[in-house]
């Protein structure tokens, strides 16, 4: 029986799901992958858009990863360390066969292809080789000699772990970097995106979307722009993105453009729009192409030395030694960069090849002379893309510079020779640029942020199509898209004759180097039941001829890949309707069969009527109920015999029948990895990590405990560590100190984490007691001095408190005292009555508010917060202190500087707490009972209004004890005026006042007592 969920447990599944989502992708990365540098941009609650740093703070990383090999063959299990970025780079010299730089060049090409046999010839001492399952490059590496080749894409995968780390270090503790959006070039082909793709997967990164380098450009310049809307008449603007990197150089146009679009409900919204026109590039025209002319330059220069002549060097032999080539790389980078902005500069090699030095001078003219046929490739890269996007170079509003080499002075000059030079603009950021837009991407596929609607359509770049053969087994072929159509676009519906299970072959149309192009399979698309669902329907009346088999295809708007939306097999029948189809129908509506929707009959009551009247249907079943009802009443008119006849008898009609097709899809071109192989790649690069790891943690014990036996030997020349000493302790720690120094230069640089820390726990536990020693000696003089103050705040606070008890006791005694005498008066009086002063009586209130308010005039002492009970705790907790503090302080005045002390600092820190809380906790007491005094006085105030008035005494009218009145005077403050208990700051004023005033009380006393 099939399982059935209600409506709210789906809701909540799917809240579940959404939620999830949210979390998982709370922080997203935007990562420009290029050929020389790689760039990140976090985003993240409380972090727009920020450049993720490298360990040296720096805004890009060297795109490298390198091998440094052991002193010792590795253990089982452990792995070389692993360097990245520019400390890679610093390691080709030393370990020319173990640094891996530039491998963009390289994803999803085979070792045959010419740009592998470029990379091969310029970085000699790489064991370059064919992957066993992929045919794909791969590195045989020294240091892991015991491994097998590393794939390119895990080399990559690498790099790219090692930005995930920097950007969760940036995000903080909770930060958890998992979804990116990466550039890549618009070159890249379906097999280059899936080696970006796979590389990614390797270290647990979700690739949301890959984007071109131009459209990211074009969308970073999109951010901060509004472009004319083209609803109301305003034509789009035209930019063309010129990037040149390391590696290549790639020119792209687009088309920006303001679109109105319906917004929820009747509202309207502007939103921006660019579109990628057409792309042209050249695969190899970058910065490293401009670098191998200075390093050729080099090594013709070199050989024709005397001191190379007598050696007999040749370019060969040079290009061939790894060190240095690689050193001749390095410093004719950095000439480029410097004949940038100056004419002419040098360098020197101090034993380049074979101890032989060599210096090398360089002009700029002479740079731009070997780099003419270079300069002219810039133009073809521009006139490519404008054909593909059929535009003129005029209709263009400019020319948006972006990379590295682009600031090339000679470049500069080629593009300002084909456009004029008010065309060329560095309004953005050249370096920068792309990966903010990338990262602007990943945010707006991120569920967790919201930001400005800028549509984007990014290119094929190839044309594609589709192969298959037809039922007359003959081969066919059909173009779908163009270089100018569009991800994401709307999909293209594809209609089959097949009648029988077939495939169908998707590729890309790929330009050669020898100028020709190449069909390179991508996806397969095979049929499951096509067969079978033909013949089904066949068997309901469809004629064959009439079937066909219709597919919607459109390309990925992720990553450029076909894609299948729908399957199906068409065909019009002529299907046979029944009466009872109609009723089933009728009945669904609650309009019963036929012979329930004749007229009635003279004196029946339509009760049926009335009941559908309180029913409550939807707007859709009530029009279809309509439909129906019309339906029926043309049927009603004819007679019951007639209206059966109709009822059995089928009725002919045209309808188009569609059934879904089973289908599957899958990968073509180079072999995807096995799911053993996929898994094994994984943990292998899991336990490079985890190598790191413990050596990263190896290496911080040693340097702790490297550290530590250089603070034990100034610690022994410290007068204060001495005196918290003895001899024996000292002659002890010095010994081990020094033995744990040899030891470090001896077996010790290579003993494992555990031993380090255990040499480092030995001399801690004897460095520790002594130092407790130092630091209770140096706290323990303020202790002592607050835990005294406390004592005699809680002593002068008791016998304050007790003063005015005793104080309040005496004035009750003698108001009472008052108040029997005033009684017997008054009684006296009331006995013996006027009778002629009837009219007058009123007046007697006045004379009783007189007595009154002279009584008011003589206030007494303020009346106390507190009784004997209540001080009894703090009291007992006060002797109790005094006594454990007066013998501890004793037995710590007779013991010697350097034995451990009794009487410690966080007893004393203790104690003190244990008093200032009592004396709160006392203080908030009174509060509480002034509170609970106060609603009494108001409570008791309402239900007269009148006697309030005429007795504003000191006492009650039953002779009850005072109620609390503190005075607004200099000795005193006020609180509780708003209806709101005290602060403690006000508690604590209050206390403060108390004791001031009973000082000043005592000092008056003891003058007379001396006079």
């Amino acid at each position: 029986m099939a399982q059935t969920f209600c409506p709210r447990s789906i809701l909540l599944c799917v809240v579940f799901l959404f939620s999830t989502n949210v979390l998982a992708i709370s922080a997203v990365l935007g990562i420009d992958l290029g050929t020389e540098y790689i760039k990140a941009t976090l985003v993240k609650p409380g972090i727009p858009l920020e450049i993720v740093l490298t360990k040296d703070s720096r805004r890009k990383e060297t795109s490298a990863v390198a091998f440094k090999p052991l002193q010792n063959a590795p253990k089982s299990g452990s792995y070389p360390e692993r360097a990245y970025g520019s400390d890679a780079i610093a390691l080709a010299a030393r370990f020319p066969g173990d640094v891996y730089p530039n491998l963009k060049t390289l994803l999803g090409l085979p070792t045959d292809d010419s740009i592998v046999k470029e990379y091969a010839a310029r970085h000699p001492d790489l064991q370059l080789e064919a992957h066993k399952t992929r045919g794909t490059v791969a590195f045989k590496s020294k240091a892991t000699a015991n491994e097998e080749a590393w794939m390119v894409e895990e080399l990559l995968a690498m790099e790219l772990q090692s930005i995930q780390r920097n950007a969760e270090a940036m995000a903080g503790p909770d930060g958890n970097v998992r979804s990116v959006v990466i550039t890549v070039p618009p070159f890249y082909t379906t097999e280059e995106k899936r080696a970006v793709e796979l590389a990614a997967e390797l270290v647990g990164l979700k690739v949301l979307s890959l984007i071109s380098d131009g459209l990211a450009v074009g969308l970073n310049y999109a951010t901060s722009r509004t472009f004319p809307t083209i609803n109301e008449g305003g034509k789009p603007e035209y930019h063309m993105v010129f990037d040149m990197g390391a590696g290549s150089a790639k020119a792209t146009i687009m088309k920006f453009q303001g679109r109105t679009v319906k917004d929820i409900g009747k509202f309207n919204k502007t939103i921006q729009e660019v579109q990628v026109m057409g792309s042209g590039w050249d695969r190899t025209l970058g910065g490293d192409a401009l670098n191998y002319l200075i390093v050729d330059d080099m090594i013709s220069k070199f050989v024709e030395t005397s001191a190379a002549k007598k050696a007999s060097v040749t370019p060969e032999s040079v290009q061939g030694h790894g060190r240095a080539m690689a050193k001749l790389f390095k410093d004719a980078e950095k000439l480029r960069h410097v004949l940038s902005a100056n004419t002419e500069t040098g360098t020197s090699f101090e034993g380049l090849y074979d101890d032989i030095d060599f210096r090398y001078k360089i002009t700029r003219a002479a740079f731009e002379k070997m780099a003419e046929a270079h300069a002219e490739r810039v133009a073809a890269t521009v006139q490519k893309a404008l054909d593909v996007a059929e535009l003129d170079i005029k209709q263009l509003d400019s020319i948006i510079l972006h990379g590295g080499a682009s600031r090339t002075p000679f470049v500069q000059k080629q593009l300002e020779k084909i456009a004029s030079g008010d065309k060329l603009r560095s309004n953005v950021n050249s370096d920068e640029a792309a990966v903010f837009g990338a990262a602007f991407r990943a945010a707006e596929l991120s569920a967790g942020f919201r930001v400005k609607e800028i549509r984007i359509s990014d290119g094929a770049f190839y044309a594609a199509g589709m192969k298959w053969t037809n039922p007359q087994d003959k081969p066919q072929q059909q173009r779908l898209w163009t270089e100018r159509s569009l991800l994401g676009a709307a999909p293209k519906e594809v209609t089959f004759t097949n009648v029988e299970d077939f495939s169908v072959r998707f590729y890309q149309q790929v330009p050669t180097s020898e100028g020709t192009t190449v069909d390179m399979e991508t996806k397969v698309l095979t049929t499951k039941n096509l067969t079978a669902t033909v013949a089904s329907l066949v068997e309901k009346g469809c004629s064959q001829p009439d079937i066909h088999f219709k597919v919607k295809l459109r390309l990925s708007i992720e990553d450029g890949e076909v894609e299948v939306e729908r399957a199906a097999v068409e065909c019009e029948a002529e299907v046979q309707e029944k009466g009872s189809v109609m009723d089933g129908v009728k009945n669904l509506f609650g309009f019963g069969k036929d012979k329930d929707q004749q007229p009635l009959k003279d004196g029946e009551e339509d009760t049926s009527s009335e009941a559908s009247e309180s029913a409550s249907t939807t707007e859709s079943t009530e029009t279809a109920a309509t439909s129906v009802t019309e339906s029926s009443t043309s049927e009603t008119t004819s007679t019951s015999t007639s209206s059966e006849s109709a009822e059995s008898s089928p009725v002919p009609k045209k309808q188009l029948v569609v059934v879904p097709v089973s289908f599957s899809t899958e990968k073509t071109g180079i072999p995807s990895l096995p799911k053993a192989d996929l898994t094994k790649a994984k943990d292998r690069i899991k336990a490079f990590e985890a190598s790191d790891k413990s050596r990263r943690l190896r290496e911080e014990a040693l340097n702790q405990l490297e550290g530590f036996t250089y603070k034990v030997r100034d610690m022994l020349d410290t007068e204060s560590f001495v005196a918290a000493s003895t001899p024996e302790e000292r002659a002890a720690l010095e010994k081990k100190a020094s033995e744990a120094s040899d030891w470090l230069y001896d077996d010790g640089a290579d003993a494992p984490r555990e031993e380090l820390k255990s040499k480092l726990k030995g001399l801690k536990d004897l460095v520790s007691p002594i130092e407790k020693r130092i630091e209770e000696s140096r706290k323990r003089p303020e202790l002592v001095k607050g835990l005294k103050s406390a004592l005699d705040q809680t002593t002068t606070f008791i016998d304050t408190i007790k003063g005015k008890i005793s104080e309040a006791e005496a004035h009750v005694s003698s108001l009472s005292a008052s108040a029997s005498t005033t009684t017997e008066i008054s009684s006296t009086v009331t006995a013996a009555p006027s009778n002629e002063a009837g009219d007058f009586d009123g007046l007697e209130d006045e004379t009783t508010t007189t007595t009154t308010a002279t009584a008011v005039e003589d206030r007494g002492p303020v009346p106390p917060l507190y009784t004997l009970d209540d001080l009894k705790e703090i009291m007992d907790l006060s002797a109790s202190t005094l006594e454990w503090f007066e013998k501890k302080l004793a037995e710590q005045e007779k013991l010697p500087e350097a034995a451990d002390p009794v009487l410690l600092a966080k007893d004393l820190v203790e104690k003190t707490k244990k008093l200032e809380k009592a004396g709160m906790d006392l203080a908030m007491k009174s509060v509480k009972n002034f509170d609970k005094g106060k609603k009494k006085s108001s409570s008791s105030k309402k239900p007269s209004k009148t006697k309030a008035k005429k007795g504003s005494t000191k006492t009650d009218s039953d002779g009850s004890e005072p109620t609390i009145d503190i005075k607004d005077g200099e000795n005193y403050i006020k609180f509780g005026q708003d209806g709101k208990g005290p602060s403690a700051e006000e508690i604590e004023e209050m206390i403060k006042r108390m004791t001031k005033e009973q000082q000043n009380k005592d000092e008056p006393k003891a003058k007379h007592d001396e006079l």
